[in-house]
Order: C-alpha cells, then sequence, then structure tokens
C-alpha cells in the first residue's frame, strides 16, 4: 500500500526534447490544424449555400465535415499550446473532458457513416421510393439521433471509465489522453472492451450488410452506364468509410487493447 498512489494527471508524450524541434512541430501541427478545419468548413459552407446540394447525401456530408472538423479540435490545440509552452501535464478532467469529446464526435460520425449507408441502400435498391422514405424531416431526425446516440455512448463510457480513482503509471505515450492506456489503470476496463466491440461487430455488421445489398443491386442494372451511375452516387460515402476504417485498424493501442479482450476469455 506504500506504493499506491492516486493519479491527479497525466503526463503526454513530446516529440522531443529540443526546444526548437518542439515549436518546429508546433507550428508544423498548427498548419496541418488550420489546412483540415478550412476544408471542412468551406465544404460545409458549399453545401450549405449551393441550393443544388441541399439534398440528404450532402446533408449528411456536411455533418460529416463538421465532425471532421470538431475531432481535430479536440486534440491538436492543446498539443499545440504544450509544444510552445514546454508543457507536459494534463489534468485529470481535461483528460476525462478529451476522452468524451474524441468518444463522442467518433461514435456520432460512426453511426452518421451508418446513416448514410441506408441512405444509399434506399437510393439504390428502392429508388421510386427513395423521396417518401428520405424526406428532410427523417433525414433531421436520423441525424439528431446519430448526434444523440453518440452523446450517451460517451458519457455512458467516460462515466463508467472515471467512476473510481486511478493508480499505475500517469505517462501517456501519445500526445493526447490516449484511451487504451486509460483503459489499463482504470478497474472498468473489461467491461468497457466488451461493449465497445460488440457496439462496433453489430455497426461493422449492418454496413456490410448495406452495401453487399446495394452492389447486389447494381450488378443487376442492365446498362454499364446505369452501373457507373449507380457506383458514382456511392464512392463518396465508400471513400469516407474506408478511410474511418483504415484510421481505425492502424491504431496499434486499441488492437493491443482488443487482443487483450480474447485472450482473457
Amino acid at each position: 500500500m506504500s506504493n499506491f498512489s492516486i493519479i491527479t494527471e497525466f503526463l503526454l508524450m513530446e516529440f522531443s526534447n529540443m526546444r526548437e524541434l518542439q515549436v518546429f512541430h508546433a507550428v508544423l501541427f498548427l498548419i496541418i490544424y488550420q489546412a483540415t478545419l478550412m476544408g471542412n468548413l468551406l465544404t460545409l459552407a458549399s453545401i450549405v449555400t449551393d441550393p443544388h446540394l441541399h439534398s440528404p447525401m450532402y446533408f449528411f456530408l456536411s455533418n460529416l465535415s463538421l465532425l471532421d472538423a470538431c475531432i481535430i479540435s479536440v486534440t491538436l490545440p492543446k498539443f499545440i499550446v504544450n509544444s510552445l509552452a514546454g508543457i507536459q501535464s494534463l489534468s485529470l478532467h481535461g483528460c476525462a473532458a478529451q476522452i468524451f469529446f474524441l468518444l463522442f464526435f467518433a461514435s456520432t460520425e460512426f453511426a452518421l457513416l451508418l446513416t448514410m449507408s441506408y441512405d444509399r441502400f434506399v437510393a439504390i435498391c428502392h429508388p421510386l421510393h427513395y423521396g417518401n422514405i428520405m424526406t428532410p424531416t427523417h433525414c433531421l431526425w436520423a441525424t439528431a439521433d446519430s448526434w444523440l446516440g453518440g452523446f450517451i455512448y460517451s458519457a455512458l463510457h467516460t462515466g463508467n471509465m472515471f467512476q473510481l480513482p486511478f493508480s499505475g503509471s500517469n505517462v501517456i505515450h501519445q500526445f493526447f489522453c490516449d484511451i487504451p492506456h486509460v483503459l489499463k489503470v482504470s478497474t472498468s476496463e473489461f467491461l468497457l472492451i466488451v461493449a465497445s466491440s460488440c457496439f462496433f461487430l453489430f455497426c461493422f455488421a449492418f454496413l456490410i450488410a448495406s452495401y453487399a445489398h446495394v452492389f447486389s443491386s447494381i450488378l443487376k442494372i442492365p446498362s454499364t452506364e446505369g452501373r457507373y451511375k449507380a457506383i458514382s452516387t456511392c464512392s463518396p460515402q465508400l471513400i469516407i468509410l474506408m478511410l474511418f476504417f483504415i484510421y481505425t485498424m492502424l491504431q496499434p493501442s486499441e488492437t493491443h487493447q482488443i487482443h487483450h479482450l480474447f485472450k482473457a476469455f
């Protein structure tokens, strides 16, 4: 018990111990942050101001642009300020806030991708009923449900994660509050990984089933021009979906946590 210590703050990773490189990294990430933020906001503004883009597909894309701008704003500004000020520490409440908003925006984006897959399913497989099913009211409610579902999931996840004191190493080998590391010093690690894994697998199965029906219907279109047009309407969502899954799968620490879960069984 003499070695037991309660964590009140976390120490984030530095890219370099040299002050010049820290400033260089801060300026570099500031440029990247501004470019990404500008791109997403311009996309959002173009969709909102152009009447020709006021359709369900572009309405969902505008929400995705907003979510991408929000996600990158959770971690990068704090990293830029820390690099310029030479600070490594992050309070426990700051870590909880980062994790909450990361989970909130990421889970909302995933839910929105599910909605977009259903939108393309109706557009390709039931084109005659598309106008009656994907009405502006239904699209608005589907988007609101995605945001609400992301909020509830994030609140439950973060609340369960931070309900008990943390003990152990407070060093995070990342420039933001890394969820897998926090799970290592949390007593609710197992339940969190089980819940997240089940949610992820269910949504992934829904996505696969939706796009399987979509491509099955596309292959039945007799004309080459019709097939090409149908594929072009799905390409934006497919590109976004692939980028989302590539980014998710390339997180080594998260992959390690899932591997640890299966070992536990």
